[in-house]
Formats: structure tokens, C-alpha cells, sequence
């Protein structure tokens, strides 16, 4: 079969892909610009064009057609893939979502849900998984230094570990067996309405479970709470995991990765590996060897002007994560000094959530706070809300006098002339902001 993937250096979609070249699949794909990914799966042997999207990339007899959902209705090679649909009939168009839905239902599907957690919890599972030699596929939606550097794991047993994406309720796609969900917040709002549409939405999402499936879920969620609440007849088995859980303080002791939230995403692990009858044994010593995943706390040594510092490059774009690993980073270096750089990711979540990003920075002690424009994501900006909020604003209702405004091409230069030695700089943003980290890595 002959499979086409537009927008194909998509953490998501470029999983996919992959999946189906392993299976034997004639692969092509195509993406705005080159990547880190787009590099990494041409070199797997996956013909990608780069640059704008033309009807011409679609080969001749396609088979199926696999669209990102960042793409857009007039995206000239979908709606290629339309005209060659409607002539022909027999060629499949997917949203990315919709074929990895298809793919849950063929597996004993356990999928992560949740606004904040869902890369690092998807990865510990999978590692236990594998350390219990149940041999799973992998979907995560980041870099895994335990998968090769990728994001994907072809595995020959019933099992599928996936990240289940609740923006444009994508998640309402997958048939999952087990279903963890780590947090309910505002977010996404570009689509959800407010945060009772999010939560009908997860109840609709929670109902996918079959009569024996089983929801884990964390307690010490105000939000996952109300849901519990609010939905006493979805048919489902839960189990709620808490950092009250004995099993709390053990996995603070052993776990390499900072902080109460990786505590937690370790807690729901632990409990999918019960359902499975995962010895604990097994389990505790998986996630004592977890290292983390790219760009999620990720710690290296750094060098600026023959001065040592320490780099952190950190994924987190929401306030709450923002909060977290602010909190993660003192706790882990008590005595250093503390630097962030901080790139906001979309202007309509930055328009949003805008007082809870000035509450956070204002709340939490930085040395210095630099925060950079914010990161234009394509197919899912409105050009009023571009009007309506900038870096510059989000800078000047924070007015503490360590918090500037740069330029992200100004950023490294201001590094090297600012840094003395001895600090901590945390790369933060879900953006292109990490390729500063490249500059100063040792």
C-alpha cells in the first residue's frame, strides 16, 4: 500500500508513518520545513518534500492519505487527495487522529490522557512495559533516549502505549482498554469553548472504555474530581492514584527526574503495571532507570565564555507546567542562581491564559527572566489575537525589574556577555526555542 503523509514532521504523524513503514508500506510524506524529524525519517528511507505543499507530491496510485490536523481544508495536496477520492473511490483520507484510532481498536490499547504529564507518563509505561518483556508499540509524543532518540517502538505483542491528545478533542478517535488521566485544566481554548466543554468532552472521551476497562485517575486533580463526580454512571472501573499513596515517598526516593508532578506521572505507571500484574519489583527498578525525555527537565553542562553552567531545556508552555518546573528546579539546585528563558507558544493561548502566566512569573523568584516573541503555530492562529497580545505586553504587566524583553536572535549573544558562571538556565517553550540549548551544550 502506498501512504502519503502531509504534514509528516509532526511528533504525532511522524510516529505514524514510521509505524507503517515498518509494516511494509511504500511511505512518502511531505512538510513545510525541514526538521530534526523530517531528517531522522528520511534517513529511515522515507521520501519527504520540503517546502509549500503541491498537488504534485502526491504519488500517482496512493493508497491512503494521512493529514495532520494542524493542516488546513485548503491545503492544495488534500484537497488533491479530495478530487483523486472523488474520481476514483478507492482511496482512504485520514486525519491523523482517525488512523490512529483505527490502530486502537486493532490493540489492547492504553492510552494517556490529561493537560499536562502525557509524554512523561506514555514513556515510563512504556519502559515498564518493556522491562516486563510485553513488548509493546510505542506512540509518544517526544524523543525517547531509550527508543533510539525516536518517538516510536514497533512491538509483536497486543499492547499499544499511545499519547491521547485532547486539543480539537482528537482523543474522541481512539478505543482504549486502560485510559490514565493525569490533570484536567483550562487549555486549548482556540477550541474548547470554556471548562465545561472540556470536561463533557472527557466524559464523552471516558465512555470509549469498554464494559471491563478500567480508568485510572489522578485524585489529586480538582477537576478530575468534578468529572468523577458529576459522572457516577459512565461505565467504567476506576482507580485513583494520589501522592497520599504509600508507594508516594519510595518513588520520590528512587526517581532520577525533580519534582511531585513526575511523582505522579510515576504513581499512574505503577498502577497500569498492576492491571498488567507487573511485579512491583519489576516496575520500581524500570522507573528508577527512567532518564527522562527529551526536552522534559532535560539537564545537561553547559559553557558559556569557559564559564560552566547548567543547561536545562524544558517543554513546559502552560502556567501550570511553568509552575512546576520552576518549583522542580529549586528543589533540585537549592543554592544556584536561576535564569529562564522563556518563548511563549501560540498567541491564542497566551491571549487566554494571559493573567496566569503574569501570576506565575510574578509568583515564583527568577534571577532573571527572559521571554522571547511568542511562537507562531501554523494553521492555528487568528490574526485579531496577534493583535491583541505580544511578549512585550506579557513583560511589562509582570514589572519585576529582572524580566526583559528579547529578541530570540539577541538571546545567545546576551548569554555569553550576562552569564558568570554557576547558574542554571532553563530553555523553556514548546516552540523552536530549544535550538538555543545546541549553542551552549558541551
Amino acid at each position: 500500500m502506498k501512504i502519503h503523509f502531509i504534514g509528516i514532521g509532526g511528533i504525532g504523524v511522524s510516529a505514524l508513518a514510521q509505524y507503517y513503514l515498518v509494516k511494509g508500506h511504500e511511505v512518502s510524506g511531505s512538510d513545510l520545513a525541514l526538521s530534526e524529524v523530517t531528517q531522522f525519517l528520511n534517513e529511515k528511507g522515507i521520501k519527504i518534500t520540503i517546502g509549500k505543499h503541491r498537488t504534485e507530491n502526491l504519488p500517482k496510485d496512493v493508497d491512503l492519505v494521512v493529514h495532520s490536523p494542524a493542516v488546513q481544508k485548503d491545503n492544495p495536496e488534500l484537497l488533491e487527495a479530495r478530487k483523486i477520492e472523488t474520481e476514483r473511490g478507492n482511496l482512504q483520507i485520514l486525519s491523523y487522529p482517525e488512523a490512529l484510532g483505527e490502530l486502537t481498536k486493532k490493540y489492547f490499547t492504553i492510552a494517556v490522557s490529561g493537560t499536562h504529564g502525557k509524554s512523561t507518563t506514555s514513556s515510563m509505561i512504556a519502559l515498564v512495559l518493556m522491562k516486563a518483556g510485553l513488548d509493546p508499540t510505542v506512540f509518544v509524543g517526544t524523543k525517547l533516549k531509550e527508543l533510539g532518540g525516536t518517538n516510536f517502538r514497533i512491538g509483536k505483542s497486543k499492547y499499544l502505549v499511545i499519547e491521547a491528545d485532547e486539543w480539537n478533542a482528537s482523543f474522541l478517535n481512539y478505543w482504549p482498554k486502560v485510559i490514565v488521566l493525569t490533570s484536567i485544566e483550562e487549555e486549548h481554548l482556540d477550541y474548547y469553548r470554556n471548562l465545561n466543554h472540556i470536561l463533557k468532552t472527557h466524559e464523552e472521551y471516558i465512555s470509549h472504555l469498554p464494559e471491563d476497562g478500567i480508568l485510572i485517575a489522578n485524585r489529586d486533580d480538582k477537576n478530575i474530581l468534578r468529572l468523577k463526580g458529576q459522572n457516577s454512571k459512565l461505565k467504567f472501573r476506576a482507580r485513583n492514584y494520589s501522592l497520599t499513596q504509600k508507594d508516594a515517598k519510595k518513588l520520590g526516593q528512587i526517581l532520577e527526574i525533580p519534582g511531585k508532578h513526575n511523582v505522579l506521572n510515576a504513581l499512574a505507571t505503577l498502577n497500569v503495571a498492576r492491571i498488567l500484574r507487573i511485579s512491583d519489583q519489576t516496575s520500581f527498578k524500570a522507573l528508577s532507570e527512567y532518564a527522562g525525555v527529551w526536552r522534559r527537565f532535560e539537564v545537561k553542562e553547559a559553557q558559556a565564555n569557559n564559564k560552566d553552567f547548567i543547561l536545562i531545556s524544558d517543554y513546559a508552555h502552560h502556567p501550570t507546567e511553568i509552575e512546576a518546573t520552576l518549583r522542580a528546579t529549586k528543589t533540585k539546585f537549592k543554592n544556584k542562581k536561576i535564569w529562564c528563558v522563556f518563548q511563549p507558544h501560540q498567541y491564542q493561548r497566551t491571549y487566554y491564559l494571559f493573567n496566569d502566566f503574569v501570576k506565575v512569573f510574578k509568583k515564583n523568584a527568577i534571577d532573571k527572566l527572559i521571554i522571547t516573541d511568542i511562537y507562531d503555530v501554523a494553521g492555528r492562529e487568528k490574526k485579531a489575537t496577534k493583535k491583541q497580545v505580544n511578549s512585550e505586553r506579557l513583560v511589562k504587566k509582570i514589572n519585576k525589574p529582572k524580566v526583559i524583553y528579547l529578541q530570540k536572535e539577541k538571546i545567545i549573544n546576551y548569554l555569553k556577555k550576562n552569564l558568570n558562571g554557576d547558574e542554571v538556565v532553563i530553555i523553556m517553550g514548546a516552540g523552536d526555542i530549544y535550538k538555543i540549548v545546541d549553542e551552549f551544550s558541551t
